[in-house]
C-alpha cells in the first residue's frame, strides 16, 4: 500500500515560491491549459489518472523534466495531480500535492497596509493569481470601513476590515468588471449595508438595485471623505475614488504599468470612443489632481507564469500619478495617437469575459462551480 503523500496549501506553496525555496513544481494538467496560466516557475508533464502520461511519454522522459529535490504537484482540482505524486513517490521522489490545486491558487490574497497618517486605515487586497486588487478604506478611530472592488471571496475583504477593528459599513464597485466575478453586492446584502454602483450603471442594463453614485459626491467613511470622480474609458460606467485628498483608487482606468482596455464593453467598433473617452479621463478629469496623490490600481497584470507585471505579491502596488504622468509612455501620446495605439489589436481578452460582464450585471446566474470555472485565469484588462 503507498504511503500517504503530504499536502501542501496553497498559502505554503506561496510562501516557498517567495522565499526561493529549492521546490520543482509540477503542473500535470493539458499543455493548453498549463501554456494560458500556471504558478511561477512550474514545468508541465500532462498526465491523466487512467490514461497516464500524455504525448507518448515515458516515466525516463519525466526523470529528465523533474528535478530530484522536493517536487510538489499541482493541476487543476487536486486529483490527477495525487495519482501523478504517487507514481513520483514510488520511484523515490519527495513529493508534495498541492490541495485544492489550481482552483485553490486562484483564490490566493495577500493584504498590503498603505502607510497612512492618524487614523486613517487603507488596505490593498491583492488576489495573487488573476491580480486583481481591491480596498479597505477606514476609519480606526470611528471603527468603519468601505469595501472598494471586493472579488468573489468577499470575505477576505470583511477579515480586513475586522482584523483592523473596523465593521464594513458600505461596499462599492467602480465599475461593472469584465474580468472577475464581484463579491460586492453579495456582501453589502449579507452586512444588510449600502451597496454603491455608478450611476452610469443604468445604462447597461444591470438586474439588480443599487444605490447610485456620481461624479462629484462624496461617500464618507468615518471622519474621511471618499470622493467620486467619474472616470469613463475602460467602461461608461467606471468611477474611481479619492479618498482623503491623497489616495487615487483609480480602477481600471489608470494601471501602474498601463491602461485599461476600452473593447470589453463597447465592442471592437466603440473601442475608438472608448479610448477618447479614456484620454480625456487622463488628462481632463485626472488634471486637478496633484502629481504627488497616489495611485492605487485595480489591477497589476500576471503573465502566463503567473507573474506580476510589475512589484511582487505582498508588496504595494502602487505609484504616485506625477511619476506615471512622467514615466508612461501612453500619457505623452497626443488623442489621435493615443486612440489608434489603444484600439490596436493587442493581448487575449479576459477568458470567458461576456459571461463575466453579464453575471456581474445580474442577468446570469451561476452555480459556485460553474462561477470558479469561469473566472480561472489572470485578467486582461490592460493595454499591452
Amino acid at each position: 500500500m503507498p504511503k500517504l503523500l503530504d499536502q501542501l496549501t496553497v498559502d505554503d506553496l506561496a510562501a516557498a515560491i517567495d522565499s526561493g525555496e529549492d521546490l520543482t513544481v509540477v503542473d500535470t494538467r493539458p499543455a493548453e491549459s498549463f501554456e494560458a496560466w500556471h504558478v511561477p516557475g512550474a514545468v508541465n508533464v500532462p498526465y491523466h489518472p487512467v490514461e497516464g502520461l500524455g504525448n507518448g511519454r515515458e516515466w525516463s522522459d519525466v526523470e529528465s523534466i523533474v528535478e530530484r529535490g522536493p517536487v510538489a504537484v499541482i493541476c487543476g482540482k487536486g486529483l490527477s495531480s495525487t495519482s501523478f505524486g504517487f507514481e513520483l513517490s514510488e520511484r523515490g521522489y519527495d513529493v508534495s500535492v498541492v490541495k485544492g490545486g489550481m482552483e485553490d491558487w486562484s483564490k490566493l490574497y495577500d493584504v498590503v497596509e498603505v502607510e497612512t497618517d492618524g487614523d486613517l486605515f487603507l488596505a490593498q487586497v491583492q488576489r495573487r493569481a488573476k491580480g486583481c486588487l481591491g480596498y479597505v478604506v477606514g476609519d480606526r478611530s470611528e471603527r468603519e470601513a468601505l469595501v472598494v472592488d471586493a472579488t468573489r471571496q468577499h470575505h477576505e475583504f470583511e477579515l480586513v476590515a475586522a482584523d483592523a477593528g473596523m465593521v464594513t459599513t458600505g461596499v462599492v464597485d467602480t465599475h461593472v468588471h469584465a474580468d472577475h466575478l464581484s463579491g460586492g453586492r453579495e456582501l453589502a446584502d449579507r452586512l444588510s449595508v449600502p451597496y454603491y454602483l455608478s450611476a452610469a450603471a443604468a445604462d447597461r442594463d444591470v438586474g439588480y438595485d443599487y444605490q447610485p453614485v456620481s461624479d462629484g459626491e462624496t461617500l464618507s467613511v468615518g471622519g474621511f471623505d471618499v470622493d467620486v470622480l467619474a472616470a469613463p474609458g475602460h467602461t461608461t460606467d467606471l468611477v474611481n475614488l479619492v479618498v482623503d485628498g491623497r489616495y487615487l483608487l483609480s480602477a481600471d482606468a489608470l494601471f501602474v504599468e498601463s491602461v485599461g482596455r476600452t473593447e470589453l464593453e463597447l465592442g471592437e467598433g466603440g473601442a475608438a470612443r472608448g479610448a477618447e473617452m479614456l484620454y480625456e479621463t487622463l488628462h481632463d478629469r485626472y488634471e486637478p489632481l496633484a502629481d504627488d496623490v497616489l495611485v492605487l490600481p485595480g489591477h497589476v497584470s500576471v503573465d502566463a507564469d503567473g507573474r506580476f507585471g510589475v512589484g511582487e505579491p505582498g508588496a504595494l502596488i502602487a505609484a504616485s500619478l506625477g511619476d506615471l504622468r512622467a514615466q508612461l509612455d501612453l500619457f505623452a501620446l497626443e488623442k489621435p495617437a493615443f486612440v489608434e495605439r489603444i484600439t490596436a489589436r493587442g493581448n487575449e481578452k479576459p477568458p470567458n469575459y461576456e459571461a463575466v460582464i453579464d453575471a456581474n450585471r445580474g442577468r446570469l446566474a451561476l452555480e459556485d462551480d460553474e462561477a470558479t470555472e469561469l473566472e480561472l485565469g489572470p485578467n486582461n484588462c490592460a493595454v499591452s
